[in-house]
């Protein structure tokens, strides 16, 4: 077993909505003008908040979840990151204890103690009181203290203090201020390369740690590791096309790792703004917005030309969720407003005003099971029979469709391919 330490702080708070990722990228944002290489990893399967943590730090960042990555292989990324990094920060997701793993079990396996952010709006000295509740739920969980977020004015910062139990770690409170507030859409924060002025909202919220106790460096964790086993090289001389680009983003660094390590040389495009297919032997449409770029997808009609043909000669196509919708007939926005896409998969998308489908589900693909998770707002239909649909972790509905056109693996669930690298492999092999 491999042992490294490294500062380390996992940031929590008791639900959504509480500032969790403006704070972690507050802080990594902080370090990092500290001349400190920062490593950020999420927790969960979520795309957005590692969008705008990696700016701030200037790392990948990498998603932790006990079920979608799995134990071992989170032992492994943190262990990796302590090798190189300064400070490690961990963002939770929703509360500390929801979900079943949650962000509590991780941080515990972990040992990595938690920072409690709690949005102080309507709250003051109960503060102490919630914190008392998140330390002390659960005996054997590393806690570090609470950070008050969004204080209203110096008097309401006395008060949260006054609240503090005895022997509760109080780092200080963050201001209420509009300026480092992200912005949000229906599915979650607004990427990164779309907020014009994220650098002047990170400097304005890193600024403000320098008044906390968050200034200094967190304690020094142990992390362990066993001796990672080399992958066989399934996809040795593979050229895979990956679309990326604003209509196209939500995709694990992880698996873009995975594809390396299993030989396959990774080549990127744009179906919003190239007219042509680099030299490739398979495809991968991950998930995104193309929702928002209904009028650019369509008028690209050489792209969806060559997207056409690369389906016609039996080439590998991989299609996650808003890729799925991009190989559909057509996709309708939320205004009505209807584009037409390539038309390889038979069928018509609209997309919808409440959420469509949410979860971590197994995904029988034809290679093997792969671990997954579904977050979708349009519903699609088509004549196309699925040949699988996924298994839900929590409950015995049936989970999403996966469907299979010739050489065209498509679903709305986002994979995470190292679950099971042999599976991954057999999306992409020419």
């Amino acid at each position: 077993m491999q042992t490294r330490r490294c500062p380390a702080l996992f940031i929590s708070a008791p639900g959504s909505n509480h500032g969790k990722t403006t704070v972690t990228a507050a802080l990594a944002r902080f370090h990092a003008e500290q001349g400190r290489k920062v490593r950020v990893f999420k927790t969960g399967p979520d795309f957005l908040d590692p969008m705008i943590l990696e700016r701030a730090c200037g790392q990948p960042v990498y998603q932790l979840d006990l079920w979608l990555v799995g134990e071992a292989e989170c032992r492994r990324l943190v262990y990796e990151a302590a090798q190189e990094a300064d400070l490690i920060l961990i963002e939770g997701v929703m509360g500390l204890f929801d979900g079943c793993p949650c962000s509590a079990d991780l941080a515990q396996k972990l040992g990595v103690p938690v920072l409690a952010v709690i949005n102080t709006t309507g709250v003051a000295q109960t503060l102490g009181a919630i914190a008392y509740g998140l330390a002390h739920y659960r005996a054997e969980l590393p806690f570090a203290g609470v950070l008050a977020n969004s204080v209203a004015s110096a008097r309401h910062a006395e008060m949260i203090v006054q609240g503090m139990p005895p022997g509760m770690r109080y780092f200080g409170g963050l201001p209420r201020a509009s300026q480092f507030t992200l912005p949000e859409r229906h599915l979650g924060l607004v990427q990164a390369a779309e907020i014009v002025d994220l650098e002047s909202r990170l400097s304005a919220a890193a600024a403000s740690i320098a008044s906390t106790d968050l200034a200094a460096l967190p304690a020094a964790v142990e992390f362990t590791c066993a001796a990672a086993e080399a992958l066989p090289q399934l996809l040795a001389g593979a050229r895979v096309g990956i679309a990326r680009d604003p209509a196209f983003s939500f995709i694990y660094p992880a698996n873009l790792d995975l594809l390396r390590a299993l030989g396959a040389e990774l080549v990127f495009f744009s179906p919003l703004a190239d007219q042509a297919l680099p030299e490739i032997d398979s495809l991968y449409l991950p998930g995104g917005y193309p929702e928002l770029h209904l009028q650019q997808l369509q008028d690209n009609v050489a792209l969806k030309a060559a997207l056409q043909n690369h389906f016609r000669q039996g080439k590998p196509i991989y299609a996650e969720c808003g890729g799925m919708l991009y190989l559909l007939e057509s996709l309708t926005d939320k205004a009505g407003k209807r584009g037409m896409m390539t038309g390889i998969f038979p069928g018509h998308a609209v997309m919808q005003a409440r959420l469509q489908g949410l979860g971590y589900q197994s995904a029988p693909m034809p290679g093997g099971v792969l671990h997954s998770h579904a977050f979708h707002h349009s519903v699609i239909d088509t004549p196309l029979i699925p040949i699988a649909s996924g298994e839900r972790l929590y409950n015995t509905s049936k989970g999403e469709k996966i469907f299979q056109l010739e050489r065209l693996t498509a679903s709305y669930l986002h994979c995470y391919f190292p679950s099971n690298p042999g599976a991954a492999a057999r999306l992409f092999l020419p």
